[in-house]
């Protein structure tokens, strides 16, 4: 059985409005399932593209941190040649230490200001509410 709607009458015949109606309700459905199979390509192909950058952002990140470790291990180097190398090392990861508690509090303080409940949406949505209630107003 074929997936095409059936074919048009041929001229000089009548087709009733019932006839005419299942044809284009045919091609509509037909239409919406194309157009949602094209949706689907194109998230999938945008979906890929989002993955490869993000895993290039992962990849950065590594190489970032990776920076950062032997960075600090050159400066621990670096101090040894001028004092002992326990103290040294214990410069640099206070120095860590330092800039890991300021990170932290200016991450805690921005998350205080984040709000789980979308305040904007939820006023707009009560003034649409409103407006159906009584739209003359």
């Amino acid at each position: 059985m074929s997936s095409f709607p059936p074919s048009p009458a041929q001229p000089g015949q009548d087709q009733s409005v019932g006839e005419l109606l299942s044809v284009v309700t045919s091609d509509l459905q037909t239409l919406f399932r194309q157009e949602i199979e094209l949706a689907k390509a194109e998230v999938r192909q945008e979906a890929t593209k989002a993955g490869k950058a993000a895993g290039m952002y992962g990849g950065a990140g590594l190489a970032g941190w990776m920076v950062l470790l032997f960075l600090s291990l050159a400066a621990v180097l670096g101090l040894a040649n001028v004092m002992d190398g326990g103290w040294a090392s214990l410069i640099v990861t206070a120095v860590w230490g330092v800039v890991a508690a300021v990170l932290y509090q200016r991450g805690r303080t921005r998350m205080r200001t984040v709000s789980p409940k979308p305040e904007q949406t939820v006023e707009s949505m009560k003034e649409n509410a409103e407006w159906a209630r009584h739209p003359t107003k």
